[in-house]
């Protein structure tokens, strides 16, 4: 949360919910998405030259610290929150450039909201310029894991006693073929980030999730996000299956998203 609303000074206390901020003097309120409350409307504030946010009024008692905490360790409610979050920003963002805001960043009231608001406005336009035009990429890639008879934790049958060393011989083969394996698809990895670097505006390379996809027998490899110009999308499609064809992996394209991975880094 952006302000400590952890007391609100009355049970009836509100607060400004902050969805984004926008480089238009009045951009067009999405009327679809109802946002994290049903009890107020989306709507529009003005926060310096050429910037408004796209707010809401909540009940500050919704978002006090415990409350929060408690919404945090109930997953199917936050989980609600986020995407109530997210249909607002994504609304707004098919309309004009828009920064978007994390999720429950907060003010007391409209007044503060401005003043803290107007006072980033140099990094709000900074990363409006750079983000203007752009979409949100995700690329996954991953590996069909080693076969069975080199997948980790899989040896050969110990031998009859007396071939020692071609027990050993096999078991170091196996242990160099998994490495190889390992290294060609670490190799795969860093040549598509490459090639789609080249591609896109900027890009964000993110750990892997997990060593290895549950019931399946792939391992991901590369996970990695790229700012991307509207112009080029067609592009980066091209590019993706050219990618799965000349490394024989799995690459997985995923969005155009809002550049919520984009608007911090200036």
């Amino acid at each position: 949360m952006t302000e400590d609303i952890a007391s609100p000074t009355h049970a009836d206390a509100e607060a400004v919910y902050v969805y984004a901020v926008c480089r238009a003097e009045e951009p067009p309120v999405p009327s679809g998405p109802a946002g994290v409350t049903r009890e107020s409307p989306v709507r529009a504030l003005a926060v310096g030259p050429g910037l408004t946010a796209v707010v809401q009024t909540v009940r500050a008692a919704d978002f006090t610290d415990e409350a929060w905490q408690a919404r945090l360790a109930d997953e199917p409610e936050l989980e609600r929150y986020a995407r109530a979050h997210h249909e607002v920003v994504s609304a707004v963002a098919a309309r004009c450039p828009t920064v978007p805001l994390p999720l429950a960043t907060l003010y007391h009231d409209e007044q503060r909201a401005q003043a803290a608001l107007g006072g980033e406005s140099q990094r709000f336009h900074a990363a409006l310029e750079r983000t203007a035009n752009h979409s949100e990429w995700g690329v996954k890639v991953y590996v069909t894991d080693a076969p069975a008879g080199q997948a980790a934790g899989t040896a050969p049958q110990r031998p009859e006693t007396g071939a020692g060393r071609a027990y050993l011989d096999r078991k170091r083969s196996l242990r160099d073929r998994r490495e190889q394996h390992r290294t060609d698809a670490l190799r795969i990895a860093d040549a598509v980030d490459a090639d789609v670097s080249v591609l896109a505006t900027a890009s964000r390379r993110l750990p892997p999730h997990g060593a290895r996809v549950p019931d399946e027998r792939r391992t991901q490899v590369l996970n990695a996000t790229y700012l991307v110009a509207e112009e080029r999308t067609a592009e980066l499609a091209r590019l993706a299956q050219s990618l799965r064809e000349r490394t024989g992996a799995q690459v997985e394209l995923s969005g155009p998203w809002v550049p919520y991975s984009f608007v911090g880094e200036v």
